[in-house]
Parts: C-alpha cells; structure tokens; sequence
C-alpha cells in the first residue's frame, strides 16, 4: 500500500465544511461520510476528513482548539502552476473561506493562503521546478 495521510479536521457543520471543500476541488467519498464526518479526496494519497466536533472529541482525548482565534497548522498543497494556486484561493474566498494573505512571489516560489470555514489554514503554493532544483536563494545571516 502507498503511503497516505488523512487529516481529520474538527469542524462546526459537516454540512456546509462538505460543500466548502467541494467548491475548492475536493471530492466526497460517499462510502465513508455521513452525517458525524464526510470524506475528501484531494488526490490518490491525501485525503481530508472533516467530523463534526463532538464526534472528534471521541478521537482525541485533548481539547480541540479554537482554529477561528489561534493557529494549529497550516496545509501546504502543491500545484502546477500559478494559476491554480489563483483558482483555488479564489474558490476558497468564494466559498466563504477567508484569504489569510494575497499573491507572494519569492521567485523560485508563489503562494497565497486561505483559512476554510473554520479557521483551518491552507497555503497553496507552485514551485519553479529549475529555480527549486538550486534550493531557496540564500539569505543573510542575523547579526
């Protein structure tokens, strides 16, 4: 088997979290989604749960953070090109997401970055395969 990673996402209303990840590219795998959770791919060896918050409680014996006032981890999805980085920050915000930061272009890479609707961050970024294979341009050191 492939290595995979699912990340489940503790969130207000399965509901409208289904159709926000819908709108952004997902798609819900009906077999394993019902009315505590759904499940969405975003490709062959990623997928998304997103489970209501007193079904993750059952998951996790830690109090779930409130992803609206701090910060618990940011997802970085890799795309192909600029453009699809646009298309999806764009689709986020139109969904009712919210734009974390706009266009930053470091030249070997671009990214924008978007909260879903319950604060979880997302950092779509495209990467210059020729600029990328020299590394990140090298930086100062702090005095």
């Amino acid at each position: 088997m492939p290595r995979t990673i699912f990340i489940t996402l503790p969130v207000a209303g399965v509901a409208a979290s289904t159709a926000f990840y819908e709108a952004i590219g997902f798609v819900r795998n009906p077999q394993f989604s019902n009315a505590q959770g759904a499940c969405l791919v975003w490709s062959d060896s990623i997928t998304v749960m997103v489970a209501a918050k007193d079904f993750y409680a059952t998951l996790s014996r830690k109090p779930i953070a409130d992803t609206q006032a701090t910060s618990a981890a940011v997802f970085a999805l890799g795309f192909d090109s600029r453009a699809e980085v646009d298309a999806i920050a764009e689709a986020a915000v139109a969904a009712g997401g919210r734009e974390a930061h706009g266009p930053e272009d470091e030249g070997f890479m671009y990214s924008r970055a978007f909260w879903d609707l319950d604060g979880h961050g997302f950092g779509p970024f495209w990467m210059d395969p020729a600029a990328a294979a020299n590394g990140p341009p090298a930086t100062a050191e702090a005095a």
